[in-house]
């Protein structure tokens, strides 16, 4: 009788637990038993619909923005910010972009005026590039982003998700705290993703993994997300008038929308251009320039500086040759390390130092490190130096990517010689408030100096980009007691 009781209890359990509902496990919140076409389309419908998004053939707007200097922060984060007004217009019936910024950027140091401001004009017939009075011609690598400028455009992205290749579902991801749908398609090869809200269906963030041709190329294969906010509504479309982008995880750069007007009116001339587009221009990075070696200054026996955007400098020891600075990219310090073999071509190359902590005055130590290079940094450095190191390339893979190596660090944490003799050269970390993420270079015998990224001149004025950095090298000069005569 017992046994029969228990029976039954355990068959009635059974039943109404199968009787429950499932438990919420999808992979298209808000989107379940759909398919990902048909998740596209009620995202669509959320922003206003298809027939009101494809009569839009262009934009104009103007708004606000900061951006977190990573790149030229002294002190890492948190970061200095450069503050930026925008008025842009996006046709996207044309294929033309024109946009106008105003840059407040915060090392001036009172030398020159905080604001700088441009123009860019991109057509598929033609570009330029405006700042004051003079007007150059786009380089080959932004072309490749006229087109991506004009997809990502909020107003226009559904539709690129329409247009896309192989739309699918990705596994779901938490944002805002909520389980959001995660909508994959390819865009020229590349894979997009867009997080839809499971409840409103609207698109609150776009993420990718790609390379960069700003500041950010150093770092290969970038994660990129772009977050959706403060939706308005205009002309029946709704428009998050906030974007905020992260990459690798980190807040880099926040716009705000303040006006935006659809299909307004455009002004006669407003895409005109002085410069062609090259034909068959190419996408080579611009941060993939060759190392020239023209027009070197003899500053002192054995000591040659190579001038460019990024100055560096070959010094010949008894034993071996000494780069001074690693900048720009793998590819241009390749070209620094072949023509220092050839100039020298019966001495090894025994060092590579690298003096600062900014990205693009050490974007080539991964090719030192590819080359089983001994490279001299300083002591807080060595961190960041590592990630630029363990940073994977694989969309466009550089040869420490291809054959990879483990870095040889000499850490700079204080007074470091290398070389003896007339030749010797000696380290010192400048530690100051703006200097304290790089160290000067003294060569004894001639009383030089090199104070790494400190010494910058106004070239109609001739006076310091800013003093702040020379008192601080002078500061260390004294802490020292070096006898300094020159300094480059």
């Amino acid at each position: 009788m017992r046994h029969s009781l228990r029976r039954s209890l355990a068959l009635a359990i059974t039943a109404f637990a199968l009787a429950l509902p499932a438990a919420a496990t999808t992979d298209a919140p808000g989107c379940e038993g759909l398919t990902p076409r048909a998740c596209l389309d009620l995202a669509i419908a959320a922003m206003g619909g298809r027939s009101r998004l494809e009569t839009v053939s262009h934009i104009e707007w103007q708004g606000l923005g900061h951006t977190l200097l990573m790149e030229q922060s002294y002190r890492q984060a948190p970061f200095l910010t450069s503050y930026q007004r925008y008025h842009e217009w996006l046709d996207f019936a044309g294929g033309r972009v024109r946009s106008e910024q105003t840059l407040t950027w915060p090392q001036a140091g009172g030398t020159s005026p905080a604001d700088v401001s441009s123009t860019l004009v991109m057509t598929p017939q033609g570009g330029d590039y405006r700042s004051g009075k003079q007007s150059q011609p786009l380089p080959g690598s932004i072309w490749h982003a006229l087109p991506e400028h004009l997809q990502q455009e909020p107003v226009r992205l559904l539709l690129t998700a329409d247009h896309a290749a192989h739309l699918r579902y990705a596994g779901p991801e938490m944002l805002h705290g909520t389980l959001h749908t995660n909508l994959a398609f390819d865009v020229d090869g590349q894979t997009w993703q867009l997080l839809l809200d499971p409840v409103t269906h609207l698109p609150d963030a776009l993420q990718r993994t790609r390379t960069f041709d700003d500041f950010w190329y150093v770092w290969g294969d970038v994660s990129e997300r772009i977050d959706y906010d403060n939706w308005i509504l205009v002309d029946g479309i709704h428009y998050p008038s906030t974007s905020v982008e992260e990459r690798n995880g980190k807040v880099w750069r926040s716009t705000q929308v303040l006006t935006l007007t659809i299909n307004g009116s455009l002004p006669a001339g407003l895409f005109d251009t002085s410069h062609p587009r090259p034909t068959g221009a190419s996408t080579v990075s611009r941060w993939e320039r060759p190392f020239d070696g023209k027009n070197p200054v003899a500053l002192a026996p054995g000591i040659t500086l190579y001038p460019g955007a990024w100055n560096t400098t070959l010094i010949r020891q008894d034993d071996g040759v000494v780069v001074l600075e690693a900048p720009i990219s793998p590819v241009y310090t390749a070209g620094l390390l072949d023509w220092a073999k050839q100039r020298y071509p019966d001495l090894p190359i025994k060092a590579v130092l690298t003096t600062s902590d900014s990205w693009p005055h050490a974007a080539g130590v991964r090719e030192a490190v590819a080359r089983h290079l001994p490279v001299y940094a300083l002591d807080l450095n060595l961190p960041l130096l590592q990630r630029l190191i363990d940073a994977p390339h694989r969309i466009h893979p550089d040869d420490l990517q291809r054959q990879p190596a483990s870095p040889q660090w000499h850490t700079v944490a204080g007074r470091t010689v290398i070389g003896d003799g007339p030749r010797r050269i000696e380290l010192y970390p400048l530690r100051g408030a703006d200097t304290g993420r790089q160290y000067m270079v003294y060569f004894p015998a001639s009383k030089l100096l090199y104070a790494s990224d400190t010494l910058v001149l106004d070239a109609k004025s001739g006076a310091l980009y800013q003093p702040e950095l020379m008192a601080e090298v002078i500061q260390a000069v004294e802490r020292a007691h070096l006898d300094v005569r020159t300094v480059f």
